[in-house]
């Protein structure tokens, strides 16, 4: 009866959302103790729990719902992240670079897979499938790693979106592939209509309805009424995108762009990101729930060799795409290196392709276990971006390719004379730390050479006359012109970890005598530079705490000398001190820290025992234990204390003593 009770009030796919989670629970924390990525965790879970696996859920199709929403909020929060004016700011890499990448990957995979025996609309098929890349994943991969708003990861974010709108056409084309008799021309320019009609109501949304809106629910400063605000901005605007024909997720993006031109896109993004983490995790498990390890085990080697031709075509397609519109080499590998995979979208147009018979089920076995191979070895690889792409430019090729297709034709130079430059300093990196170097050996008369990154830097800084040029010290060619082999020191003042490794590598090939410092983020990179060669390292959060310390023990007014011994053993030993401090009482360290303090008080009553009366009448330093070194009055600070010296409503008197006598004489003049 029991039984018969709880089953009829059972919640439908309560059960298959409590085994989701428990089980993805359980994954996760081993996947955390591993030191494994999540996302392979959430695949691991779906292909536990789905029918390949131990069958634990039924309702694949509402879990498939539940990911979809995960997608849309993805893209909602990107949206907001980013604004049309950073949009329109990419627009070439949107439209040529995506364009390029779509076209080209489309043409690649059509030729080797008609090679292999396909007939001709099945191979261009196979091209529509390859041609798409995984936003979900990239771009939470990108996120989390804060670079997002980088040059190479704004033109991966690009090429996504070029994608999220071509889906639409390569659905279109489908059933022509197939055979069927749809006017596929008309259909794709209604589409384009449509298109163009969401992004003017999208324009005038940012400009005029939005911000109107969000600042009355602001207004009201209802939280709740805030979050369902935004919820149904996301939910409307992809859906309106949806009934004209466009994908759910661009329609999120663009309703995140108009939310992004509003001033309350920060707290929005606040709001959202938890539902996101929720229901993108059912995305993860959904992709999961479709690997069937029998079909990978019996087909394993085939499926290698696939997964690794997939990756090389696209990774090389991509790199082709992204130079093409101006981009430096390394860029381009890094975006080749972050969308190598198959994407979401392409298993749901294999789907239709499935539909309409173009893929065999066969086939389509093989395409899941290439596209969820990609996907798992995604995290790993974009981890390792920077490091792929500093291997793939120093691949040793002829001098005749390197002149003509390196990073050195495309490297501006500023007054730098490479045969005029021995026993220099070298600095990687123009940022604040780089120009502080900079005027430090310039006013030192030390002959200095300067790499950086940043086209538009390096631009204004040799219009100055800075011996600047462009290029990436990951690269053997660059740090050859700025002959890095006769450099006497060489500081790496740049904040990519990964480039930093590579560059002290590059370095110690051409040089064992440089002497090579490096700033780091962290403490704990400080051993790994040193075993690669750097010979001093000198991480931001270390020389933040001294100053840190610095400022509180002068507050205290622990005197300088003592403060400079004990600033130096803490370089000295490299952190040994602060260890010792928390554990060892027999650590050599002291500080004399004095029992008085420093304070202005401002005086808020006009009576009192102090109040309107001379100094020497009061007794000030005997009855209250004041020392008084100033008076502020009217803006103007008097130093000249003598006995007749009154305090007066409205004053800031300036006192010396110990911290009991000065919150009584606090209170005695202040109002609470």
């Amino acid at each position: 009866m029991l039984s018969f009770i709880l089953a009829a009030t059972e919640i439908p796919l309560l059960s298959d959302i409590v085994v989701i989670f428990g089980l993805a629970t359980l994954v996760i924390l081993l996947f955390m103790r591993l030191k494994l990525p999540t996302i392979i965790g959430y695949l691991l879970t779906g292909a536990i729990a789905g029918p390949y696996g131990l069958s634990l859920v039924d309702a694949s199709t509402a879990v498939d719902v539940l990911s979809e929403i995960g997608v849309i909020l993805l893209l909602f929060v990107i949206g907001m992240e980013f604004s049309l004016k950073s949009l329109m700011a990419i627009k070439k890499a949107v439209f040529i670079g995506g364009s390029l990448q779509v076209i080209l990957t489309i043409a690649v995979t059509s030729l080797i897979t008609y090679a292999f025996g396909y007939d001709w609309n099945k191979a261009v098929f196979f091209g529509f499938l390859f041609a798409l890349s995984s936003t979900a994943i990239v771009l939470k991969l990108l996120q989390e790693t804060g670079q997002i708003n980088s040059l190479s990861g704004r033109t991966t974010l690009a090429i996504l979106i070029f994608q999220d709108i071509i889906i639409v056409p390569l659905v279109l084309f489908t059933p022509m592939l197939a055979g069927e008799s749809d006017n596929i021309l008309l259909s794709l320019t209604f589409m384009a209509l449509k298109a163009g009609l969401v992004i003017v109501l999208t324009i005038l949304s940012a400009k005029y309805l939005i911000p109107q809106l969000l600042f009355r629910v602001a207004k009201s400063k209802n939280e709740e009424l805030f979050l369902l605000s935004i919820i149904v901005i996301c939910f409307a605007v992809a859906y309106v995108t949806s009934l004209l024909g466009l994908s759910l997720g661009l329609g999120a993006f663009l309703a995140g762009l108009i939310i992004s031109e509003s001033e309350y896109s920060h707290h929005a993004t606040g709001k959202i990101l938890p539902f996101r983490e929720i229901f993108l995790s059912f995305f993860f498990v959904s992709v999961g729930m479709l690997f069937d390890l029998s079909f990978l085990i019996d087909h394993l080697l085939v499926i290698l060799f696939l997964v690794v031709l997939t990756v090389v075509l696209k990774f090389l397609v991509a790199a082709i795409a992204v130079k093409s519109i101006g981009s430096n080499f390394k860029d381009a590998f890094v975006v080749g290196f972050s969308i190598f995979q198959v994407g979401e979208f392409s298993l749901l147009l294999a789907k239709e392709g499935l539909e309409y018979k173009l893929l065999d089920p066969m086939t389509y076995q093989y395409f899941l276990a290439i596209s969820i191979f990609t996907m798992i070895i995604t995290p790993f690889v974009l981890k390792q971006k920077e490091n792929l792409a500093c291997r793939v430019l120093n691949i040793p090729l002829p001098q005749k390719i390197k002149a003509r297709f390196g990073e050195k034709i495309n490297v501006p130079t500023g007054q730098i004379e490479p045969e005029r430059l021995s026993d220099h300093l070298v600095i990687i990196g123009f940022g604040l730390n780089g120009r502080n170097l900079a005027r430090a050996a310039k006013r030192a008369d030390i002959p200095y050479a300067i790499i950086e990154m940043n086209p538009e830097t390096v631009r204004v800084e040799a219009a100055k006359g800075e011996p600047i040029m462009y290029g990436d010290a990951a690269n053997q060619v660059v740090l050859e012109h700025v002959n890095i082999h006769k450099a006497r020191v060489a500081v790496i003042a740049i904040s990519n970890h990964e480039a930093t490794r590579n560059i002290i590598t590059n370095i110690r090939t051409d040089s064992q005598n440089v002497f090579i410092i490096v700033r780091t983020r962290y403490v704990n990179e400080i051993e790994a530079m040193l075993k690669l060669g750097a010979d001093e390292v000198i991480p931001e959060e270390f020389e933040t705490s001294i100053e840190i310390f610095t400022r509180v023990l002068n507050k205290y007014l622990v005197p300088k000398g003592e403060i400079d011994d004990f600033t130096h053993d803490v370089r000295y030993h490299n952190y040994e001190v602060f260890r010792s401090l928390q554990g060892d009482s027999g650590s050599t360290i002291a500080l004399d820290i004095p029992e008085i303090n420093f304070a202005g008080i401002k005086i808020e009553k006009d009576h009192g025992a102090f109040i309107g009366k001379s100094i020497k009448d009061i007794n000030l330093r005997e009855k209250a234990g004041i020392n008084l070194v100033a008076i502020k009055r009217g803006g103007t600070t008097d130093t000249d204390i003598h006995g007749d010296t009154k305090i007066k409503l409205g004053d800031i008197v300036y006192v010396v003593a110990r911290p009991e006598a000065l919150e009584k004489f606090e209170d005695d003049v202040s109002v609470s």
